[in-house]
């Protein structure tokens, strides 16, 4: 069985991000449509993620990857190289 890696995060954001979930922009909507039940390649992503004291707008754990379409790009490349040096990459 395969053990699906732990990404720590602000518990404090955990209420916003389903906030977030439930009060999409139409990009996001239209994005999560092609994402979601695997549609791409059997990937799984995740919307809304709470990573770190961030909340990103997709993430797909499997390839370390992070989707931001409307916020700050900085904060989101900040986050995915932290995210690759806890993994050793």
């Amino acid at each position: 069985m395969k053990q699906r890696k732990i990404y720590h995060y602000n518990p404090k954001l955990k209420e916003r991000a389903r906030q977030l979930r439930n009060n999409s922009t139409l990009s996001a909507i239209l994005l999560w449509k092609e994402l979601k039940n695997g549609k791409i390649k059997g990937k799984d992503f995740r919307r809304q993620k709470p990573i770190l004291n961030y909340i990103v707008d997709f993430f797909c754990p499997e390839l370390k990857l992070i989707i931001e379409i409307d916020g700050d790009t900085q904060d989101s490349e900040k986050l995915t190289k932290k995210i690759r040096s806890d993994s050793g990459k």
